[in-house]
């Protein structure tokens, strides 16, 4: 199935947790990239640097998933897994969790561990706002002067975005179209004749 949709957070939130002593701290974040992800995960350890763990799972790239998680040191399966399952269960893409332990001195037990990560990764995407955005791709479309109407008309019957417009000496307008309906839109401006589009 194709993806032309996909939610996400919209920016910095924080969630806790606390066990016997033991207090974790989830801190949500929107990342495009690897840079991003390393950026954040760079400005944590430094921020939290006396915490015993810093666990994490992210999830990029809504047409080509990548994602990954890690335990850094807890029992495996008990920290990443958790938060990756809980970006899984609300469906978000282009985040990262990372959740920082400091430990209280009593051992919770593996399901204790799962449900201390799962609940503040939980608290921290709650914190937040969840939105749906669209995969979109830019397009170009250079035309002569007369056909301004046409190509305009096609622009507001399918409620395209414009991203800039120029025109000096031949018209050019940059728009955004959503991928599922890309075909559509270039259809209706190849049927105007005189139009390019790239």
């Amino acid at each position: 199935m194709e993806i032309s949709e996909y939610n996400t957070i919209i920016k910095e939130s924080e969630g806790y947790y606390k066990e016997k002593g033991s207090k974790f701290i989830a801190i949500a974040f929107h990342v495009e990239n690897d840079e991003e992800i390393s950026e954040a995960r760079a400005i944590i350890k430094k921020k939290y640097f006396d915490a015993r763990h810093h666990c994490f799972a992210y999830r990029i790239n809504p047409e080509d998933e990548q994602s990954r998680s890690s335990d850094d040191g807890e029992p495996s399966g008990t920290a990443g897994k958790p938060i990756l399952n809980q970006l899984l269960s609300f469906e978000l893409t282009n985040t990262l969790i990372i959740v920082v332990r400091y430990f209280g001195g009593t051992k919770l037990g593996v399901s204790g561990l799962i449900l201390a990560y799962k609940s503040a990764t939980r608290d921290a995407i709650q914190n937040n706002r969840i939105v749906k955005k669209f995969i979109t791709s830019e397009v170009e479309l250079s035309f002569e002067y007369p056909l301004m109407n046409s190509v305009m008309k096609v622009i507001k019957d399918e409620k395209i975005r414009i991203i800039n417009q120029d025109f000096d000496t031949n018209c050019k307008i940059n728009i955004e179209l959503k991928k599922n309906k890309k075909k559509i839109a270039i259809n209706k401006f190849e049927k105007i004749r005189g139009v390019t589009i790239t």
